[in-house]
């Protein structure tokens, strides 16, 4: 047996891995965990458009919220596991290829890595925070915002590194957004086994819900540009002080309630992506 003969006898066994019955269940638990944190976020937002002035609207009081719970502590741990599972997931698409026609491209696998680096980070703040680190996954993501916004002020070009920062955050949301209200999620559906009312409810929630999560992601990249123009890191939102935004605008309180029904959908459409999506 030759040297390249080895080569490809060890890639096809770490391709059989990363296709195991363990990635997909992995990859699954990631999708329900996901939709947990949205879905909490979105309640709480919308405890806040109809007067409530408690926890915040963010990963943070999402998971305060989830401490509170008859068994709290169990399921910040089956939380933080599940977003390990979503990492190690994205992690396999970036070494493997994702599936679908074009899933090898190198473009993907990008992608496939920065959400795997993104997962990762979340899991370990979940994780910290179940272990009893307060501070670390329940911190206040404006406050982070801002600090961050702050440091990267103060870097040599800081307020082009955060304008730049701010611009893609505003794309990436405008491009969730358009995905979905394109249905682009389609192609990654197990359409074949669905039945048609299945596929309704996966297009409402969908639809609506990756709208509201790109609004809400186009929102932060909004405020991070004016903080970089103005020079100024308390203009910097988080997802809590930019969900509130809403409520200021014109349309009033309204638009934060069509947002937070957004996310709420959008916690129910990862659901629903961890029953029907191909991994």
């Amino acid at each position: 047996m030759n040297a390249r003969t080895v080569t490809v006898h060890g890639r096809a066994q770490a391709r059989r891995a990363a296709n195991s019955p363990v990635v997909d269940t992995a990859a699954r638990w990631g999708f329900a965990a996901r939709g947990v944190i949205y879905l909490l976020v979105g309640v709480l937002a919308l405890h806040i458009a109809f007067g409530g002035t408690g926890r915040q609207a963010d990963r943070g009081g999402a998971l305060a919220e989830l401490a509170e719970q008859p068994f709290g502590a169990v399921l910040l741990w089956a939380l933080g596991l599940g977003l390990v599972g979503m990492a190690l997931w994205r992690l396999s698409e970036a070494v493997f290829g994702a599936s679908g026609p074009d899933g090898h491209k190198t473009g993907k696998r990008l992608l496939s890595a920065g959400r795997c680096l993104f997962y990762g980070f979340v899991a370990y703040s979940v994780l910290a925070f179940a272990a009893g680190d307060r501070g670390s996954g329940g911190g206040s993501s404006d406050q982070q915002s801002r600090d961050l916004t702050a440091r990267a002020l103060e870097a040599p070009g800081g307020q082009w590194i955060v304008g730049l920062a701010g611009v893609g955050a505003a794309v990436a949301g405008i491009w969730v957004a358009v995905r979905a209200a394109l249905r682009k999620y389609r192609k990654h559906l197990k359409q074949s086994g669905m039945p048609h009312r299945a596929r309704r409810f996966v297009d409402v929630t969908g639809v609506g819900g990756g709208v509201a999560r790109g609004a809400l992601f186009a929102a932060i990249g909004v405020f991070v540009v004016r903080a970089a123009i103005s020079y100024e890191p308390d203009r910097a939102k988080g997802f809590d002080d930019t969900l509130r935004s809403f409520a200021d605008t014109p349309a009033g309180p309204w638009l934060l309630v069509l947002v937070a029904a957004g996310l709420v959908l959008f916690g129910v459409f990862s659901f629903a992506m961890a029953r029907w999506r191909r991994v």
